[in-house]
């Protein structure tokens, strides 16, 4: 069999069984505390399944690198019938993100759209309902979705929840990132002198004025009822102090992640065949 398409069968297996079992394992971030520090600490936790996987792959591709082409190793069924569950997983979840890139979200009143340049819409029939202190307030909640690039991020963030599908867990840590999200950006439009009455006003508006909420590609003031009333009461109550943010740096977590994938790598050079034997002779 050629080396790439066992790398391909057994990444699928092993990188598949991983997510499966550290994304049902995990739990949501349940802080309810909103601030810019929770919503990236629920943002790292989202995508904390996903390492054990990066991992495996990282380990195959160590052992792929000591292994000649084609690789004499015999593949039993077994192997393909396990992978089976894992590839159909991974299809749905392409398919999902496809589709989402053509879907329409229905009729927007005022959103973020756009993966690469964001920008904000805003119906005119919105604005009629609105005085102007809420539609600035609107516009600084955007503007904050805009700065963060959070469309491509909520895209992406999907598309990860998908690989971990049907755990109702995984889908959990997606929805309390969400909450979290939409409440940092009513933090940072408040920074910029925005009162919480106007994007309240604002929230509620809008929320009213969707009649065909979707799920397309956008950032928006709507949610579920029972986050919609503890945002609305959090905004009418005084801003909180900002959190101070003890997380790990961007590049600190880039170099940990490559120093493990760069260990997985060397360890699978070094003894992926035993296992892997092991595990063909098994099938």
């Amino acid at each position: 069999m050629e080396r790439e398409s066992l790398l391909t069968v057994l990444t699928i297996l092993l990188g598949g069984v991983a997510l499966q079992v550290i994304g049902a394992w995990l739990s949501a971030y349940s802080n309810p505390r909103p601030s810019h520090y929770l919503e990236r600490a629920a943002w790292l936790r989202l995508w904390r399944p996903l390492l054990p996987a990066v991992i495996v792959t990282a380990w195959l591709c160590g052992w792929a690198l000591s292994q000649p082409d084609p690789v004499p190793d015999r593949v039993g069924p077994l192997v393909f019938i396990v992978c089976v569950p894992f590839a159909l997983i991974g299809i749905r979840a392409v398919i999902r993100a496809g589709w989402a890139l053509v879907a329409t979200p229905g009729e927007l009143g005022i959103a973020t759209v756009g993966l690469i340049r964001p920008r904000i819409v805003m119906s005119p029939e919105l604005a009629k309902h609105l005085d102007e202190g809420a539609i600035q307030a609107a516009r600084a909640h955007e503007r904050a979705h805009v700065r963060h690039f959070d469309p491509l991020r909520i895209w992406i963030a999907q598309f990860a929840t998908d690989l971990q599908w049907p755990w109702a867990s995984a889908q959990k840590r997606f929805d309390t990132w969400l909450e979290a999200l939409e409440q940092a950006r009513d933090d940072e439009a408040r920074m910029e002198g925005i009162e919480g009455s106007d994007l309240a006003a604002a929230l509620v508006a809008s929320v009213r004025f969707h009649r065909n909420i979707g799920a397309g590609l956008c950032a928006r003031l709507n949610e579920n009822r029972s986050a919609l009333e503890e945002r609305v009461a959090r905004l009418l109550q005084p801003r909180e102090s900002e959190i101070a943010d003890k997380m790990p740096t961007t590049l600190q977590l880039v170099w940990w992640i490559a120093f493990a994938v760069a260990a997985a790598v060397g360890l699978g050079r070094l003894y992926g065949a035993l296992l892997i034997d092991a595990l063909l002779a098994f099938s």
